[in-house]
């Protein structure tokens, strides 16, 4: 996995921001990224990927502060985690602005440093078409949605290969596993819980 910023980098950041849809390497698996706030640019990772309009997309957050930039409430148990599993494989579902968003803060220095430029958050979702095989490399998403994207950047072959967990957390701390993934449920559990 590569994580030197570069000149594609650059332009990715210019791209975002001026509402492009990118192909971007994390530690698990590439991600089709939108800028938050461009609606119809977060409405076309849904056409390319075939998936719902409407169903939500988490958030990639350049560190915890962008979390709670955006809005996002961290009971203790996810305080924990976050603590614990960020930068990493754990997206946790937090209350937000009188209803929950997603968010992960991913182990790639070149990627977080894309989202600190664009203002600390992207919408992104795996590199793949909806109920296939998510992309460890720039060629595997190439061939899944790449051609429907302004930019794919190449960080080589992801070192993670399987999508984060998801945990929600609600407002009295109370913890639900809503996929299992690079993170096991027992492990999760006993971190929420101070262990």
């Amino acid at each position: 996995m590569t994580c030197e910023w570069s000149t594609e980098h650059e332009k990715a950041v210019r791209l975002l921001r001026a509402g492009g849809v990118v192909i971007i390497p994390t530690d698990t698996v590439y991600g089709i990224a939108a800028h938050p706030d461009c609606a119809g640019a977060v409405a076309r990772i849904c056409t390319i990927k075939g998936r719902p309009i409407g169903k939500p997309i988490a958030l990639l957050a350049a560190d915890l502060a962008s979390v709670l930039a955006f809005g996002a409430v961290l009971p203790l148990a996810a305080r924990r985690l976050a603590e614990r599993f960020w930068p990493g494989a754990l997206t946790l579902v937090l209350p937000c602005g009188g209803g929950e968003e997603g968010f992960r803060v991913p182990d790639h220095p070149a990627t977080r440093r894309v989202l600190a430029a664009c203002g600390g958050t992207l919408r992104v979702t795996s590199a793949n078409l909806s109920g296939a095989m998510p992309a460890v490399s720039a060629v595997d998403a190439l061939r899944d949605v790449g051609l429907e994207a302004d930019l794919v950047i190449d960080g080589g072959v992801c070192p993670g290969g399987v999508a984060s967990s998801v945990v929600r957390v609600g407002q009295n701390g109370a913890l639900e596993i809503l996929r299992d993934g690079a993170i096991d449920a027992e492990t999760l559990r006993r971190a929420a819980a101070g262990g």
